[in-house]
């Protein structure tokens, strides 16, 4: 079997438009990996937000996102693309957060050029660090992968402030220093959408923020347009998010709530999904 990296990296080439969605913990990715999708995102928005209950805005380190790296790929087989922020720090920093993830288990690290503390790159008030010190930082994350197959996904935020040509050129140094991946993050429009491919020769990501600045644009015509990856970051937690406001209102309205699969997982879904068949045949093997 070929591995995880190689499993991305021919995604990649392809330029076929692969869904990838957001996961926020072990549970989240085997919900994934179930409805069969072929690679996931360990979001840093979706960590700080479902750990923390807070924003994304720089609350989450380096030894968060890896502890939930290390779990998840415990829990699936899938590809794992990881939101490693502004790499927590300067490019030694850069360099060392991409050890730890490639040792808790990523595929693809992804690095963005805001000015730390960052946000959320829908959000208003983003700042981006110079060119050439995200060069640096690129560079670094190139020469720390132990495995060569590991990718580097380079993302940049300079469209909000700098606007859209600037980023361009942003994304075109981040490919020369090694990048295998861009993501030009938060463009809003859809000529902008269809321009990046036709500018940029490196394989690109289009994030589909579902509330955010950019157009939902079909996942369809996204392929036609040439992109690698089409990602949906956060959709699993806004789902779930929805799913406990209705199954705990129908609750607190009814002051009762059975086991009904409009509102609640049935309790034997729940447990196939965490493998407890599995787990039983252990028991009984070590008896």
């Amino acid at each position: 079997m070929i591995s995880t990296q190689q499993q991305l990296r021919q995604m990649i080439a392809q330029r076929r438009g692969v869904i990838v969605p957001g996961a926020f913990n072990a549970m989240s990715a085997r919900v994934v990996a179930d409805l069969g999708f072929e690679a996931i995102y360990v979001t840093g928005a979706g960590v700080t937000n479902m750990w923390f209950g807070l924003p994304d805005q720089a609350f989450m380190g380096l030894t968060d996102i890896a502890d939930h790296t290390a779990r998840i790929r415990e829990a699936v087989e899938l590809p794992l693309i990881v939101d490693a922020d502004t790499g927590f720090g300067n490019a030694l920093n850069t360099y060392h957060a991409v050890r730890t993830l490639e040792r808790a288990g990523a595929d693809c690290i992804q690095l963005e050029d805001q000015v730390s503390p960052k946000r959320c790159g829908h959000f208003n008030g983003k700042e981006v660090i110079e060119t050439s010190e995200m060069v640096g930082k690129i560079k670094a994350a190139v020469d720390a992968r132990r495995n060569p197959e590991t990718l580097i996904l380079a993302r940049t935020d300079a469209a909000a402030m700098h606007g859209f040509d600037a980023a361009i050129e942003r994304a075109q140094a981040y490919a020369e220093a090694g990048a295998d991946m861009l993501f030009v993050e938060a463009v809003t429009t859809a000529e902008h959408i269809r321009a990046l491919p036709q500018r940029l020769a490196t394989p690109q990501l289009m994030n589909m923020v579902i509330g955010g600045k950019t157009p939902i644009t079909s996942t369809e015509d996204l392929a036609g347009m040439g992109y690698s990856i089409v990602l949906y970051a956060n959709a699993a937690l806004q789902g779930a998010v929805a799913g406990m406001q209705r199954a705990l209102g129908a609750l607190k309205a009814d002051r009762c709530l059975k086991e009904d699969p409009q509102l609640v997982a049935p309790f034997a879904e729940r447990q196939r999904l965490v493998c407890k068949p599995q787990w039983d045949a252990l028991e009984k093997k070590y008896q």
